[in-house]
């Protein structure tokens, strides 16, 4: 495995905020592209297809021409990273459909990306461990990293059980009953 560049100074945490800001964004915007398809029954495979152009746009498009910019040799792949990265894509694929299905399953906004960003840090976190199984101590982690990630699956469930909604509609009343007869005095 190649080791990440060294980052200068923070930059790293701005890239990361970057993605918060983006993916904080996503699941509401796309909720909305689907709804404003005005299919309830395919429009959330259209939104899906528009996703797929913008994937399109900057995961093909833009990094092709950076490494054209570079002069980048394009023979230089190697097979594994490509599956690798191929699999990590479709991955990222099937979850932004899996959000969708959500969504027309009458799953909302609020609900479904707080389950979301609350399980993938876990995910993450224990497929992390399995893979780096043999360069870890198990019994050296703190039992701190095992509370976040039960507080992260315990808040993605608080804010989705007590997050705030409007309040219902509320009823008209009927207009009272006027007899003619008071009307006209």
């Amino acid at each position: 495995m190649n080791p990440a560049p060294p980052s200068v100074g923070n930059t790293w945490l701005a890239f990361t905020f970057l993605t918060v800001f983006s993916w904080g964004l996503y699941g509401i915007l796309l909720h909305k592209g689907q709804v404003l398809m005005g299919d309830p029954v395919n429009g959330r495979y259209k939104a899906f297809l528009f996703v797929g152009i913008a994937y399109f746009l900057t995961a093909v498009l833009a990094p092709f021409f950076l490494l054209l910019g570079k002069g980048a040799a394009f023979n230089g792949y190697t097979q594994p990273g490509a599956w690798w990265s191929l699999i990590a894509g479709i991955l990222g694929a099937v979850g932004a459909f899996g959000v969708l299905l959500a969504f027309g399953a009458k799953g909302r906004p609020p609900e479904v990306m707080s389950i979301v960003f609350a399980g993938a840090p876990v995910v993450n976190a224990l497929v992390s461990l399995w893979m780096t199984r043999n360069e870890i101590q198990f019994n050296a982690i703190n039992p701190l990293f095992y509370l976040g990630m039960a507080m992260a699956l315990a808040g993605g469930g608080l804010v989705t059980l007590y997050k705030p909604t409007p309040p219902p509609p509320s009823k008209q009343a009927a207009p009272a009953f006027v007899s003619p007869t008071l009307k006209a005095n």
